[in-house]
């Protein structure tokens, strides 16, 4: 079976580099890392030294692309001026340095309305255009579906779509997290019914050809709940025939399929992960 890189989100402790050592060691052929810290505002660029140590540990392996996580922090949704200036800032800081290495995007959670959400999606697409006129490059901002508690942008692929859509360029792209559309009410059961009416959804709503990346999670909370927790494949409510059922879709084999799991020793995404996810394509 012709199946799509697979791979998991990476520890970079002791260096950009080292993102590549670990997904070697789990058996990973895509990677998502953090560039700089989820939890500042403030985003330290990398140096020369470690952007090459980066490019030149990725070369030769078996990493065929890279993706980046922005901070926890951005929320293009808030109707508070002074955060909504600090979120516009790092997400630009943070796609700079996906810009620096190589990668194919960033991949990001437009945040929350919180009583904004009149405006939200507007000011969201106002600020994601300020960023690409002001970052130069090819790397992607990648949109990320949310697993819908709070008010959340992108809980459904509609709102997406129409960022996706005002915007007009092709440096914005989406990620499909597949515990969050679970834990949002997007699709309760992922066989061959649900997954023919997710795609159909998601290509009218989005495009097909704007999904690069498939966030790849089983879900420690219930269908519908609004709860934003992954858990290790097959090892959740969304169990691992569904897993196996996407494997089987034709239509998500272009894009790179990424990890985001506790880890068997809850360390994070770990060999076992990989390999379970490997054998759904057997």
């Amino acid at each position: 079976m012709i199946r799509p890189n697979l791979g998991a989100h990476v520890s970079t402790a002791g260096g950009l580099h080292k993102a590549i050592e670990n997904a070697t060691r789990i058996g990973a052929e895509t990677i998502q890392f953090f560039g700089a810290s989820p939890r500042a505002w403030s985003a330290r660029v990398p140096t020369r030294e470690d952007v090459a140590l980066f490019k030149g540990a990725m070369a030769p392996s078996d990493v065929k692309s890279a993706y980046l996580h922005a901070s926890y922090l951005v929320n293009l949704g808030t109707p508070d001026p002074e955060l909504l200036t600090k979120s516009i800032a790092n997400l630009s800081a943070h796609l700079v340095i996906a810009e620096q290495l190589g990668a194919r995007g960033l991949i990001f959670h437009a945040g929350s309305a919180k009583g904004n959400s009149g405006q939200a999606l507007q000011q969201t697409i106002k600020s994601l255009a300020t960023i690409l006129e002001t970052i130069p490059g090819s790397s992607k901002l990648i949109i990320e579906n949310a697993a819908g508690g709070g008010e959340k942008i992108g809980s459904k692929p509609e709102d997406i779509g129409e960022i996706i859509s005002a915007l007009r360029s092709p440096r914005v792209a989406t990620c499909f997290d597949t515990a969050h559309a679970f834990e949002a009410g997007l699709v309760e059961h992922y066989d061959r019914a649900g997954i023919e009416k997710l795609i159909a959804r998601l290509d009218e709503a989005i495009g097909l050809d704007r999904l690069v990346a498939l966030h790849v999670n089983d879900s420690k909370t219930k269908f519908d709940s609004r709860h934003d927790a992954h858990e290790n494949l097959g090892e959740g409510f969304i169990g691992l025939e569904a897993f196996r059922a996407l494997a089987k879709t034709k239509e998500l084999q272009k894009a790179d399929w990424i990890l985001e799991v506790p880890g068997f020793d809850d360390l994070g995404p770990d060999k076992k992960n990989v390999d379970i996810l490997k054998s759904c394509f057997k």
